[in-house]
């Protein structure tokens, strides 16, 4: 399938990558820089539907072309469940609203205020990456009407047909973020609290995994907490934005933690540098490198380089800014 990240227009014929999961849920590839970065979930039961995620404003094609192709009207989506309100997640949040009649919008206290007027979260995301690139991703962003935004406290719960979803607040990568607990069948959707595994890096061994420690909320005190929060409910399966259904939970989490851990350090150990930007992403690519090899990965150091790059840079921006915060403390 061709894959562009310029925005795709909404009268342009689509043809949506689904990867089906248990207890009716459905991944759809946002097409988000390129095909197995980015996943919006489809949550279906007794013929009502929720998103959980949904990518830029490009990716809103192929997700009503995926309800389409699982026979679910857009009349039947009765939520649009954001974590928080980062762009990859909740670009195109505006633009899907407009076209699922009877959908709320379920979001952080902390988040809610970007979406309905979306005007800081515009300036400040260009300001990162400027006015052509920003167009280039993520074109215009459409506020959600005040009315369609329900606004979640700690611990609220949701019902979806005849599931219930228990939304908990998850510090550490955003101030702004939950994450959506399905205790009866084992699963949690984590945003980027959970971090990210690329399927391209799974071994013979399992998945891999990396915690996003993005500038500007990144906190480890509180990220650890999160982590160890989700654990507790000891989940079959965790839904990553980056990238879908990750099983092995226990394994995974203990890794997540100790990368967590080890970026602290090797962000205090060049906290004094000039610069410490190179520093810093050398020795995180390095410990990934490492953690690789003794899950048996055969990818060239390169080729760990090529597929971690944007979070190689964004986790590095993340420590250091991390690092300034804690000096004005």
């Amino acid at each position: 399938m061709a894959h562009s990240d310029r925005a795709t227009p909404a009268t342009v014929p689509v043809t949506p990558t689904l990867y089906r999961h248990p207890h009716g849920i459905t991944a759809v590839d946002c097409e988000y820089l390129y095909p197995g970065h980015a996943a919006s979930h489809i949550i279906v039961d007794g013929g009502r539907a929720a998103f959980v995620d949904v990518g830029t404003n490009a990716s809103v094609p192929y997700l009503l072309a995926a309800l389409a192709q699982l026979g679910v009207p857009p009349a039947a989506v009765d939520y649009v469940l954001l974590t928080h309100v980062h762009l990859d997640h909740a670009g195109g949040a505006g633009r899907l609203m407009a076209a699922l009649p009877h959908a709320q919008a379920v979001l952080h206290p902390r988040g809610a205020p970007h979406m309905t007027d979306p005007s800081r979260l515009i300036a400040g995301s260009k300001a990162v990456y400027g006015e052509e690139r920003f167009a280039h991703l993520y074109g215009e962003l459409l506020p959600i009407p005040t009315a369609r935004v329900r606004v979640v406290q700690d611990g609220e719960q949701l019902r979806l047909g005849a599931r219930e979803l228990t939304l908990l607040h998850a510090r550490g990568h955003a101030e702004h973020h939950y994450v959506v607990v399905d205790e009866a069948h084992a699963s949690i959707f984590s945003g980027d609290t959970f971090g990210i595994s690329y399927r391209a890096l799974d071994t013979a061994r399992g998945a891999f995994i990396t915690p996003a420690t993005v500038p500007t909320q990144f906190d480890p005190g509180q990220h650890l907490a999160s982590v160890d929060r989700m654990l507790a409910y000891q989940p079959e399966s965790i839904y990553l934005m980056h990238f879908s259904r990750v099983t092995e939970v226990p394994r995974l989490g203990e890794m997540l933690k100790a990368q967590i851990r080890e970026f602290v350090r090797i962000a205090g150990a060049h906290a004094q540098d000039v610069d410490p930007f190179p520093g810093i992403r050398t020795a995180m690519l390095a410990h990934w490198v490492s953690l690789l090899r003794l899950q048996g990965s055969t990818l060239s150091a390169h080729d760990i380089e090529q597929a971690l790059l944007g979070d190689l840079e964004l986790n590095t921006q993340g420590l250091i800014a991390w690092l300034q915060r804690e000096r004005r403390k």
